[in-house]
């Protein structure tokens, strides 16, 4: 699979996370809800969205490496 098509991936499964949570948080709403969302989610939201960064300008510095060797 290309660099691209995992980057849509990981966006779609970050996605569909973060729906189950709002699902969940109506029903789980104490402190410990609110605990794990500041200790576990927001940091995971946090690195998904830097890696989904790094895929970005690595998807476009293989497109660029492709298309300097002659590739398509």
């Amino acid at each position: 699979m290309s660099v691209h098509s995992q980057r849509n991936r990981l966006g779609a499964l970050m996605k569909e996370l973060m729906g189950r949570w709002s699902e969940t948080k109506l029903v789980w709403r104490d402190a410990k809800a609110v605990e794990f969302e500041k200790r576990y989610l927001a940091e995971l939201v946090d690195n998904v969205n830097a890696a989904m960064v790094v895929l970005e300008k690595l998807d476009q510095t293989l497109t660029k490496i492709r298309k300097d060797c002659g590739e398509s």
